[in-house]
């Protein structure tokens, strides 16, 4: 399986476990193309589908989308590392696509990992009482009860202050690899290497757990963070979605 190929199963499939806290979200290969979205509901909306295209034209891509599509929709067009982007570019906005955002698609091969002295305390979260903390932090779940064990598929980690969060990140199992997400230090805490330490701390257990590939996609501001502990970028995500009539 070719890196690119790999990494983008891990995408689809990662960000599914926490968006299925709720509900069900399912990663499904439809014609070739990776989707992630609802399993069928009996009652309320369907939250909008990605679709997560890398290969072929954006014409192509988009009437595969229509015939599958239960609803809204947003199309994850991947550009790997050294392709022109000008093709996705032209296509979609000849196709009256929207873009949204740009992402870098990003992998560590988890064979050198950094040694560095935290500058507080790192746990991963193995408590109620701390699950509860962060959750209250963010203002949405991030972790459920199921996870509070040594073996679990998803892997919780904060940065402690006087006993409280003020920095943490997630990690994901999936197919041989992990899915990291989440990675969010408090302003006033930042600048001081309690990000880097939290994906240290992650990256080792994932290493430690079976994990081969560890996968992101980063805002801009973490992609300048990620090659500290190891990263390389192989690609970037254009989100397109169809412009409103």
């Amino acid at each position: 399986m070719r890196l690119l190929d790999w990494a983008l199963e891990v995408f689809a499939r990662g960000i599914c476990v926490p968006r299925s806290f709720t509900h069900p979200y399912l990663a499904e290969r439809v014609d070739g193309l990776w989707v992630t979205r609802d399993a069928p509901r009996r009652r309320g909306r369907y939250r909008r589908e990605e679709w997560f295209a890398h290969g072929g034209t954006p014409e192509q891509t988009v009437r595969i989308v229509k015939r599958h599509t239960r609803g809204q929709f947003a199309i994850c067009a991947i550009c790997a590392a050294g392709e022109s982007d000008a093709p996705i570019r032209a296509g979609y906005r000849a196709l009256d696509y929207r873009l949204g955002f740009t992402e870098p698609v990003m992998v560590h091969h988890l064979r050198r990992i950094p040694r560095i002295a935290p500058p507080t305390t790192i746990v991963r979260v193995l408590d109620a009482e701390l699950a509860d903390q962060v959750n209250t932090a963010v203002r949405r779940r991030q972790i459920l009860p199921e996870h509070l064990t040594p073996d679990a598929p998803l892997r919780m980690y904060a940065a402690l202050v006087d006993g409280d969060p003020v920095g943490w990140v997630s990690s994901a199992a999936v197919n041989g690899a992990t899915w990291c997400a989440n990675l969010y230090v408090k302003p006033e805490f930042r600048r001081r290497g309690i990000g880097r330490s939290l994906m240290c701390r992650m990256l080792r257990d994932d290493r430690r757990f079976g994990s081969r590939l560890a996968v992101l996609a980063a805002s801009h501001t973490g992609a300048l963070l990620y090659p500290l502990v190891g990263y390389k970028q192989i690609g970037t995500l254009y989100s397109y979605t169809p412009r409103r009539r």
